[in-house]
């Protein structure tokens, strides 16, 4: 058991926290004026620590923040002067949770996450509400208005009644609220916890919980989780834990000791958790996997992505769908040794970071079903054109279930549109990446009780999307890359979507990309529709390369005749309704933060940095007299015609000198 202890006078500590959910959160503490005494033993599995007494602050409700994303980190972080809180700390308040933190200039706050934790607590509610309904619970969510069915007829008959009654009868008799601790409610694992906010929120937000362990490898770190904890008036239900996160996972993974939520926020790839999470998340559990490794996922190191994920990634055009994609392949890769599978609930792809949100179950005739699950694909590298391979095939004869390899593969030597050579990449999940029912429950649980959550819009946003895309159709194109292959002007996105359904095939939106469109329609079908439209916006064909795509394309004649005019059905409904999906801006430079420094706390000069090493020029000339400095081009060949009034030097004597020197 290790405690902690300190004395506020003439004790002043001061700490610099990493709380971005990183394995190794580092704390730098500096002791200053007086003395300090701290005795600490360590213990197997929690961390108990003994601060001074707070009083727990009033509950923060959404409700001001329900009109989207807050603007800005400023208007997250208040300070406040509570009692008990140590000099230059600060109170960070997001939903109901409010967490200490150290200097609010050095630490790792970054409220566009805000978004991650908000569809987090939505998720596991739902899970919770199905789940405990199970076992005779019933959850309430606070702001949530109880659904009655009004019955339109002025007459009710004796049948209706008795259905009513019983329905009734059948109701559970045990509820959960928030805040309370429910003896048949789940056990959630916040593996990388850090500062605790996340799992703060769980405990003032989710309902149907009985324990949370949040863990952290920094003691330090855990010692605040606990501080939070406290201070929020959790402890009851969250508790601290020091340990490794695998470690934790790896000694919970008996079936009576298994948590029924793990949630993994790394910084990075969360690839090192993976086996252990699969086998501590309970029969039909959920896991939350976060990825901020995007850049590695999406292409630009297949070979790195291999070694962690198992699978090649290559850079197309739907890079963010085929990350989604691998990160479900590493997951059930990683649960097929233990004869176990996932069913995906919600998988999306958010800005930098990917989300995933998937149920695990036991079944060794279900695994079997893997291979056929997953496929390879083949992009061409001139057109953008993808065809996919199976890695199995299974056919049912009967009562009977045959599993034999795939045939393949789909595609020859060449592209036949534009006779470039083909990438291979994978393998990938080649299944539904959602569960529908699911999102429409989480969809309509957030509509119907906007203010609970900041982000509530986007939320609706991103849901009512992920509910219109195409279940069955992996990968995307996008209009503006098929326009840019063979150079001619980008046709309209609602035009070319009637253009595909006009020819009978299904096409719908994605969430992963703006102008990305997901259809059933085969390669051919496509580029017949874009030869169609070049017709009525010519290109200059004698600019072509005859090697090129464009030439190879627009050199074939359309099989179809396509239609452009508009359909009803082309518009969507989140369109129609303009509804938020893609985050604004809320601030500059508000993309992922520095890791922390190895001596504690993170870097303060990412500007320096940025101008260090992304600027062309090493000093930047914000004053137009400068160029002066800099000889004109135009006047050493002769051709320039400002005179005098040239912003650059027309003197070339000066400037051979200065080569000279």
């Amino acid at each position: 058991m290790l405690v902690w202890t300190a004395r506020l006078f003439p004790l002043t500590i001061s700490y610099h926290l990493n709380p971005s959910c990183t394995r190794f959160t580092r704390l730098a503490f500096r002791w200053s004026a007086g003395r300090a005494a701290a005795a600490a033993t360590r213990g197997p599995r929690f961390m108990e620590t003994k601060i001074p007494t707070t009083n727990p602050p009033t509950s923060t409700s959404a409700e001001s923040s329900a009109e989207g994303m807050k603007p800005a980190a400023a208007d997250a972080q208040e300070k406040t002067p509570t009692a008990g809180l140590l000099p230059g700390e600060t109170v960070v308040k997001e939903g109901k949770a409010s967490i200490l933190f150290p200097s609010a200039n050095e630490v790792f706050y970054n409220p566009v996450q805000e978004f991650n934790r908000d569809l987090t607590c939505a998720v596991i509610t739902e899970f919770a509400r199905d789940l405990l309904a199970q076992r005779g619970v019933k959850v309430l969510v606070p702001g949530e208005k109880e659904r009655v069915v009004v019955s339109l007829s002025d007459e009710t008959n004796e049948a209706d009644t008795q259905t009513e009654e019983k329905n009734g009868a059948e109701e559970p008799a045990v509820t959960a609220t928030v805040g309370e601790k429910c003896e048949h409610g789940l056990r959630v694992l916040e593996g990388l916890a850090a500062s605790g906010l996340r799992s703060v929120r769980f405990a003032l937000e989710v309902p149907g919980l009985q324990s949370i362990t949040a863990n952290d490898f920094s003691t330090k770190a855990a010692a605040l989780i606990a501080r939070n904890a406290q201070y929020n008036g959790v402890s009851h239900l969250l508790q601290a834990s020091c340990k490794d996160a695998s470690m934790l996972m790896y000694e919970m993974r008996g079936k009576k000791e298994r948590y029924d939520v793990i949630d993994l926020d790394p910084y990075g790839s969360p690839a090192s958790f993976l086996d252990a999470a699969v086998q501590a998340v309970s029969e039909g559990g959920l896991l939350c996997i976060t990825c901020t490794d995007m850049a590695v996922m999406a292409g630009n190191s297949g070979e790195t992505c291999y070694s962690k994920y198992g699978s090649v990634s290559i850079k197309a055009k739907y890079c963010h769908e085929m990350a989604l994609r691998i990160i479900l392949h590493s997951l059930d890769q990683r649960a097929g040794v233990y004869q176990r599978y996932i069913q995906p609930l919600l998988s999306v792809s958010v800005d930098f970071y990917i989300r995933v949100f998937v149920r695990v179950f036991t079944g060794q005739a279900t695994v079997k079903n893997s291979a056929s699950k997953q496929a390879l694909v083949y992009n061409c590298v001139g057109c953008g054109s993808f065809h996919l391979q199976r890695m199995g095939r299974r056919t049912i004869n009967g009562k009977h279930m045959k599993y034999s390899a795939a045939t393949g593969p789909p595609v020859g030597p060449e592209c036949e549109h534009c006779g470039q050579r083909h990438q291979m990449g994978g393998p990938m999940w080649a299944e539904p990446v959602h569960d529908m029912a699911f999102v429409q429950k989480v969809l309509a649980a957030v509509s119907g009780n906007p203010s609970r959550f900041g982000t509530s819009k986007r939320i609706e946003g991103m849901l009512s999307m992920v509910t219109e895309e195409l279940e069955d159709v992996p990968l995307y194109y996008t209009v503006d890359n098929l326009s840019s292959t063979i150079h001619c002007n980008t046709p309209p996105l609602l035009q070319f979507r009637s253009a595909l359904l006009h020819a009978g095939h299904r096409v719908s939106l994605s969430h992963a990309c703006k102008n990305a469109i997901k259809t059933d329609a085969p390669p051919t079908a496509i580029w017949d529709i874009m030869r169609c439209w070049e017709k009525a916006n010519p290109v200059k064909r004698e600019k072509l390369s005859p090697t090129s795509p464009a030439f190879k394309i627009l050199s074939t004649a359309p099989s179809l005749e396509a239609c452009f005019t508009v359909r009803e059905d082309a518009n969507p409904q989140s369109r129609k309704r303009h509804l938020t999906r893609f985050q604004e801006n809320p601030q500059a430079f508000w993309g992922p933060k520095a890791r922390a420094k190895a001596s504690g706390g993170i870097s303060t000069d990412l500007q320096d940095k940025r101008k260090k090493y992304q600027n062309k020029r090493k000093n930047q000339i914000t004053d137009s007299s400068q160029l002066k400095n800099f000889p004109c081009k135009r006047f050493k060949q002769g051709t320039c015609t400002h005179g005098d009034k040239c912003s650059y030097s027309h003197d070339l004597e000066q400037t051979h000198e200065e080569k000279m020197e």
